[in-house]
């Protein structure tokens, strides 16, 4: 019987399992190393982990990040506009001291925001900001710099504004594309809150694209109906109107301009394609170009309203301007006008606004007016909405 040498065999077994030990031992030392000292985890890349617990982190400092950098870029070309209007005497009324005199005026207020267009002094606000014609305006930069306005030119069909001051040296914005916004894409806004706090940023979200609202109020004096603009959750206040509504790359893509009224976190902005038309025909003629005018306040009848109240899909006119080309042409109040030379007048095609826009002052038009169940064609010399 062969003899089997126990301590021969245990010695060789030795010789296999302790090299593979120092192995292990080395790789495990290592890799820790190598995580603690380099950030480097070679396993992960044989064996990835299902989650990463900062991923969370990383994302809120990336966010906070496109904010800061957004921030510092572009606010040095906002400026607040203001207004100071002549002092004027008025009669307030005290429950315990009866009527008293007192004085309105004569002391600058803010009132609006702006952003720089070029360096040589172009602003651009909304024409509701600069609407007052007895007030003399100024503007106001991020280092409190004040300057004059010395120019005021407003668009007679857009609610845009350029403002002229005497400057030089002055650090223009980046103007963006609205064209191909998505909704739920990352946007942020500037401008002075409630006209007090200047240079307040907030965030949000595209929440909606063309969407048509009213912009000013009866209050006013102003009423413009605005159509196909962007609709924001970022928090726009009155003060607001005028600045940018930013893209997370520092490109403006619009010009806040309004806050629905009795809601929470729904504000619009002017998409800046709108805006990039008018600068143009400025910048070419320094002055606006003529905008052909109805004359008409109105609400558009979706398919939905049209089917449940028994009329014509359309544009519900709600009040006509006096001497205007659409009262000259006996266009009244209730009346639907449901096609303009033979295109339909629907949400889908921009509305009312978007087919007069395509005309010219003085074009001759057939429109088609719904009233009290009959159907009606009509003629309307447009006339011209600067004047």
């Amino acid at each position: 019987m062969r003899k089997i040498n126990l301590s021969s065999l245990l010695f060789k077994k030795l010789l296999i399992i302790v090299p593979v030990l120092v192995i292990l031992f080395v790789a495990v030392t290592g890799g820790a190393i190598a995580d603690r000292v380099f950030g480097f985890k070679p396993l992960d890349r044989l064996f990835p982990r299902a989650s990463q617990p900062n991923t969370v982190n990383q994302k809120i400092v990336r966010e906070e990040s496109v904010v800061t950098d957004v921030f510092d870029n572009v606010s040095p070309s906002v400026v607040t506009v203001s207004i100071e209007v002549p002092q004027r005497r008025i009669l307030n009324f005290d429950m315990f001291n009866g009527f008293k005199q007192g004085t309105v005026g004569g002391k600058p207020q803010d009132i609006g925001t702006g952003f720089i267009l070029s360096s040589d002094g172009l602003i651009v606000t909304n024409k509701h900001v600069v609407s007052d014609t007895t007030g003399t305006y100024k503007v106001v930069t991020k280092d409190n710099k004040e300057y004059k306005v010395d120019k005021i030119s407003r668009d007679p069909s857009n609610d845009i504004a350029i403002l002229k001051i005497n400057a030089t040296g002055l650090t223009p914005v980046k103007l963006g594309n609205s064209s191909n916004l998505k909704v739920g894409q990352f946007v942020i806004a500037i401008g002075t809150a409630l006209g007090e706090f200047r240079n307040t940023v907030t965030t949000g979200v595209v929440s909606g694209l063309g969407r048509g609202i009213d912009a000013g109020s009866d209050f006013q004096g102003y009423v413009e109906r605005l159509d196909n603009v962007i609709q924001t959750d970022a928090a726009i206040n009155p003060g607001n109107s005028g600045g940018p509504l930013i893209n997370s790359t520092g490109e403006v893509i619009g010009i806040n301009v309004a806050v629905a009224q009795g809601a929470q976190n729904i504000g619009f902005a002017i998409p800046i394609d709108v805006v990039r038309l008018a600068l143009d025909q400025f910048k070419q003629n320094g002055k606006f170009a003529s905008k052909a005018f109805l004359g008409v306040s109105y609400q558009m009848v979706n398919l939905s309203t049209a089917i449940s109240n028994d009329i014509p899909q359309g544009a519900y006119v709600k009040d006509v301007v006096a001497g205007s080309p659409a009262e000259k042409a006996g266009i009244q109040v209730d009346d639907i006008i449901t096609k303009i030379d033979g295109v339909d007048v629907r949400d889908d095609n921009g509305g009312l606004t978007a087919i007069i826009a395509k005309k010219k002052v003085g074009d001759k038009i057939k429109v088609d007016i719904w009233r009290n169940g009959n159907t009606s064609t009509i003629e309307v010399d447009l006339g011209d909405a600067g004047q």
